[in-house]
């Protein structure tokens, strides 16, 4: 097992960050994960959220960058992310962000449209992204449940029993 591990964060202009690193945590869509070298494959879904990692060398001190939904990969000591966004401290302006914040805030609270208007998830990946640069730079807003507007189904999954030759305690999956 090595000691190191390769992360890169990739967004659709090219590599934004690659360095190595001695631990890694990403917001996945069901919560946080932390990833250290030698850890077994993996592929994750990422919800909008901060990013935190430990260079190699860096005693104790880590890094930490703002990304929007995306897929996570782990294989042979290599974490590659792949992201829409990302944004680093410096690069945030405190006052435009809260500001923003704000009127995105209110125009989800004001809205008389249907749910699932893709102007409303619009303004919610914006929320999202809004929160997280303000984590990021340490000035979180109030908690807000919004939905999830990535990685979800449509689909209906009903579990139905399985045949009487099925172990007891294991149903087998079927969509209706």
């Amino acid at each position: 097992m090595a000691d190191i591990l390769k992360l890169e964060i990739v967004t659709p202009t090219g590599v934004a960050f690659a360095r190595d690193v001695s631990e890694l945590s990403a917001p996945t869509i069901s919560g946080e994960i932390g990833v250290l070298p030698g850890h077994v494959p993996m592929l994750s879904a990422l919800r909008t959220g901060v990013i935190t990692a430990r260079p190699v060398g860096s005693g104790d001190d880590s890094v930490r960058f703002a990304i929007a939904h995306g897929v996570l990969e782990v294989s042979n000591d290599k974490a590659v992310v792949l992201t829409d966004k990302y944004s680093k401290k410096e690069d945030v302006d405190i006052l435009r962000t809260r500001k923003r914040f704000k009127e995105v805030d209110e125009e989800i609270v004001a809205w008389s449209g249907e749910v699932d208007e893709p102007k409303r998830i619009e303004l919610i990946e914006e929320e999202q992204w809004l929160a997280a640069l303000l984590e990021l730079i340490g000035a979180p807003p109030p908690e807000v449940m919004r939905e999830l507007t990535r990685f979800k189904s449509n689909d209906e999954v009903h579990i139905v029993p399985g045949p009487p030759d099925t172990p007891e305690g294991l149903v087998k999956p079927r969509r209706e």
